[in-house]
């Protein structure tokens, strides 16, 4: 069956699905769809209206989390939440923090008004900006840090979704010219690194970064 992948490269959750079908050698084809003013065809594949979304034969899915599990139950290949029940749930809960809480101050805070709006030709709120980085996200940082602990991913030697999940939100707070502080966070910035060289993840961000660039070159001119 033809899989095809809705959504727009800079989104985190599309991201995370490109990823997991890198790491997985599923083959797709991806369809830009922006997360803004869809075309009423669109609410047929996503009915919220929101990317990323799939199809598979007959089959329409949306919602990040949903495709994953997805795609692990039917495509198999690397396992990517665990190989337990409990390491199962533990990935999903990671993976649902990543999508639901890390999510509201890296990427809705900081990446949309760095970047996104200036896309958009609206204003940054720096001081939504600051809110975020200076309040909402370093308790966020603090428990996943702790999360993470020594080891080399979530569940030790075994890479999963939580890893992916979580650093596709780190990756959009570097796009938007933030990294977060290895000293204060030094776990959470060596699993950055680690994932970022990660042929499945590597191969993606230099288009990601052709993206952003021309925002901060929008950005120095206006300047």
């Amino acid at each position: 069956m033809s899989l095809t992948l809705y959504g727009a490269i800079l989104s985190p959750f599309v991201r995370k699905i490109r990823i997991q079908l890198a790491e997985q050698n599923i083959e797709y084809e991806l369809v830009n769809q922006t997360p803004f003013m869809q075309p009423d065809w669109y609410y047929e594949i996503s009915p919220l209206g929101r990317i990323p979304a799939i199809k598979d034969g007959d089959l329409s899915l949306a919602d990040s989390s949903v495709i994953a599990q997805y795609l692990q139950e039917t495509r198999g290949g690397i396992r990517l939440y665990g190989s337990t029940p409990a390491e199962a749930a533990r990935v999903r809960w990671l993976e649902k923090y990543a999508d639901y809480e890390l999510a509201k101050p890296a990427t809705f805070a900081v990446f949309f008004n760095r970047v996104v709006h200036r896309l958009m030709g609206k204003p940054c709120d720096e001081a939504a900006v600051k809110t975020a980085l200076q309040s909402d996200l370093p308790p966020l940082l603090d428990y996943l840090e702790a999360q993470l602990g020594d080891k080399r991913y979530f569940l030790g030697d075994q890479f999963s979704m939580a890893d992916i999940a979580v650093c596709s939100q780190l990756i959009n707070l570097a796009h938007a010219g933030e990294l977060i502080d290895e000293e204060t966070w030094p776990a959470l910035s060596s699993l950055l690194s680690r994932i970022t060289s990660r042929t499945s993840v590597s191969s993606l961000l230099p288009a990601e970064h052709r993206i952003v660039s021309t925002v901060n070159g929008a950005s120095v001119a206006e300047g």
